[in-house]
């Protein structure tokens, strides 16, 4: 199996399936984990020095962050619904407590922070809409924690890919630090699959193919994306979500399609 591609283990005490670490990775800044929780279960954290964004990914909860609290929000059974999601940032320095209402696919993006910002809710009327792309190339796009948005170092997002349809295309990277053209973001992304049994492919590969790696994804995996262009495709009869979480040096997202690929924008 692919050194970038992260499947679902056998969920722990904390209702973890899931997890990514900077140490895993071998990078600095994304952090990602996975709470699948029954209605009635509860998990607690310290964010630490790093800020966290709890994406309600499907279900309902009760969310205390720092002193702030947030009722039976959420409600999204499904990803493919079409429906934006509840989310909720909890800043560095911080203790979050999310208590299932129902059962909860609860997400855990993290990446460093100063924890000057208050925690906040991020109701559905707070995500920006986005649709890209034409032809086979669509997809569209709930911007949560958009640059656009305080934070101190993540960006998150979530993407549906419609089946028969290419997304991250044309090829496109963001591993070099050279504003105003490019910056430098490590990436995750936790894929979901309609029908469950489906699959979709994504390719990480660098210019000089240092890293070029085709993977096979399924329903729940993770693909880590260090650096290098990531093209994701959703073949025939089965629909692609996927959460991205974004961290680097600076935030903002700038990337640089694949010369090679350029003309496919440019036509």
């Amino acid at each position: 199996m692919s050194s970038l591609l992260v499947r679902p283990g056998e969920r722990k005490a904390d209702g973890v399936v899931l997890e990514v670490t900077p140490e895993m990775a071998g990078w600095k800044y994304v952090g990602f984990k996975l709470h699948k929780l029954a209605a009635g279960e509860t998990v607690h954290a310290d964010t630490g020095q790093r800020e966290v964004c709890l994406v309600l990914v499907t279900g309902r909860a009760n969310v205390m962050a720092g002193e702030e609290r947030y009722e039976a929000i959420g409600g999204r059974q499904s990803v493919f619904e079409g429906k934006k999601p509840h989310s909720v940032y909890v800043p560095a320095g911080n203790r979050y407590t999310v208590e299932a209402v129902s059962d909860l696919e609860l997400a855990v993006c993290s990446a460093p922070g100063q924890g000057d910002l208050p925690p906040r809710l991020i109701g559905p009327d707070d995500v920006g809409y986005e649709e890209r792309g034409e032809a086979g190339n669509k997809r569209y796009v709930f911007n949560i924690l958009p640059e656009t948005e305080p934070a101190d170092s993540l960006l998150v997002v979530e993407v549906i890919t419609p089946s028969g349809n290419w997304s991250s295309y044309p090829p496109h990277k963001h591993d070099t630090d050279a504003l105003p053209t490019e910056s430098s973001l490590e990436e995750t992304y936790y894929h979901r699959v309609n029908p469950g049994q489906g699959f979709a492919f994504q390719r990480v590969y660098t210019d000089d193919r240092c890293i070029d790696e085709t993977m096979t994804v399924h329903d729940g995996d993770v693909v880590m994306v260090p650096r290098g262009y990531h093209p994701v495709g959703a073949p025939h009869g089965y629909d692609l979500y996927y959460l991205n979480v974004m961290a680097g040096p600076r935030r903002v997202w700038h990337f640089k399609n694949d010369p090679e690929h350029e003309w496919i924008v440019q036509k």
